[in-house]
C-alpha cells in the first residue's frame, strides 16, 4: 500500500489546484442579496411591540413545508461549526484561506433569508424556531464523529486518525449537493412563488459549492487514489445530512423522504451515484490492492441501498395509500 500523505503535504500539492477552482468559483457566482427575496410589505409587529404574536392560522404553509424549511434554516444556522470544520481541515492561509473566507460568507445568507422569509410571513412558529435554533446550535456538529461512529457501526472500522482533509472534502461533496437538492424541492411544496425563487436562488449556490469540493476530492484521487478512496468509501456507507441530531429532526426527516423532499432514491440517484460516475470510481486503474478492495466493498454497499430504496417505496406507498383512505373517511363523515 503506498504511503498516505500527511494533511499538510496534502493541502501543499493541492493548493494550485484550490487556487484555479477559487477563481472559476468567483468568476461563475453571482452576487445577490437577501433582502430581494422577502416580501416586507407582509411584516407585521409581534405582541413585543404592540402587535398580534404568531398563531398557526397565520401561516400558508402546508405540514411538509413547514418541516421542510425549519430543517433546512437549522442546518444552516449551524454555519459557526461548519465553518470551524472546514477551516481547521483545509487551512486558512492562501488559495485555502479564500476559500474557507468565500464560503462561509455566501453560506450565511441562506440563513438570514429563510428565517427573514418565515418571520415575516408568519410561515412557522418564532419563538419555537429560536428555541430549536439555541438547542442545535448549542450542540454544534462534528461531520467526523458522526460517519466515523456510523461507519464503524456498520463494518466494524473506524476512519483513518489523519483523515482529516480527505474526509472533509469528500463528506461536502456529498452533503453540498443533498442540500441542493433538498432546498430545491423545499421550494416546490411552499405553493408560494416567492419561497420558490428564493430556495432556487439558495440551490445555486449550493451547486457551485458542490462542483468546487467535488474537483478537490477529483484532484486528491489522482494524488492519492487509495487514500482519498478509503475516506470516500467510509463517507459514502455513513452519510447523514448535517442537520442529524436538531430538535424533531427524525420526525421532519420522515415527512421530507414521505413527501419527495429528500428520499433515499433520491440520495441515491442524484446524489451518490452521479458523483461517483464523475470521479469514474468503478472505472478507474489506479488503485491499488486496499483501493481495490474498498471499491469492491462501496459497490456492495451501493447494491444493498438499490434494495433499500425498492423496500423504502414500497413502505411509503403502502403508507401514502393509508393515509389518502383514512382522509376520505373522514370526509365523508363530515
Amino acid at each position: 500500500m503506498a504511503r498516505s500523505l500527511t494533511q499538510l503535504e496534502l493541502l501543499i500539492e493541492l493548493e494550485p489546484i484550490a487556487e484555479a477552482n477559487v477563481n472559476r468559483h468567483l468568476s461563475m457566482a453571482k452576487d445577490w442579496h437577501p433582502h430581494d427575496y422577502v416580501p416586507w410589505d407582509e411584516g407585521r409587529n409581534f405582541a413585543a411591540m404592540d402587535g398580534v404574536d404568531w398563531d398557526p392560522e397565520q401561516s400558508r404553509l402546508g405540514e411538509v413545508a413547514k418541516a421542510a424549511m425549519i430543517t433546512n434554516l437549522l442546518t444552516e444556522d449551524n454555519l459557526p461549526s461548519y465553518h470551524r470544520e472546514i477551516a481547521q481541515n483545509f487551512s486558512q492561509d492562501g488559495a485555502w484561506g479564500t476559500w474557507v473566507g468565500r464560503w462561509t460568507a455566501e453560506e450565511n445568507r441562506h440563513g438570514i433569508v429563510i428565517r427573514d422569509y418565515l418571520v415575516v410571513t408568519r410561515g412557522v412558529d418564532p419563538v419555537a424556531l429560536e428555541n430549536a435554533r439555541m438547542i442545535h446550535m448549542t450542540n454544534g456538529y462534528r461531520a467526523a464523529d458522526v460517519v466515523r461512529g456510523r461507519a464503524a457501526a456498520a463494518d466494524n472500522t473506524t476512519l483513518r486518525a489523519d483523515a482529516g482533509f480527505m474526509f472533509s472534502v469528500a463528506y461536502v461533496t456529498f452533503q453540498e449537493l443533498a442540500t441542493r437538492v433538498s432546498h430545491r424541492n423545499t421550494g416546490k411544496v411552499c405553493n408560494d412563488p416567492i419561497a420558490d425563487r428564493m430556495l432556487q436562488r439558495i440551490a445555486a449556490d449550493e451547486n457551485l459549492h458542490m462542483i468546487f469540493y467535488r474537483n478537490m476530492c477529483a484532484a486528491a484521487l489522482d494524488l492519492s487514489p487509495d487514500q482519498a478512496m478509503e475516506a470516500i468509501t467510509h463517507i459514502v456507507k455513513g452519510f447523514q445530512m448535517p442537520g442529524a441530531g436538531m430538535p424533531d429532526f427524525r420526525r421532519n426527516g420522515v415527512l421530507m423522504a414521505k413527501h419527495g423532499i429528500y428520499d433515499l432514491r433520491q440520495h441515491l440517484e442524484e446524489v451518490v451515484l452521479p458523483v461517483l460516475k464523475k470521479w469514474n470510481i468503478f472505472d478507474r486503474t489506479d488503485f491499488g490492492p486496499h483501493g481495490e478492495e474498498l471499491r469492491n466493498d462501496l459497490g456492495e454497499f451501493l447494491e444493498k441501498l438499490r434494495k433499500d430504496v425498492v423496500r423504502f417505496e414500497e413502505q411509503r406507498d403502502r403508507s401514502l395509500a393509508r393515509e389518502a383512505e383514512r382522509r376520505q373517511k373522514e370526509s365523508i363523515l363530515i
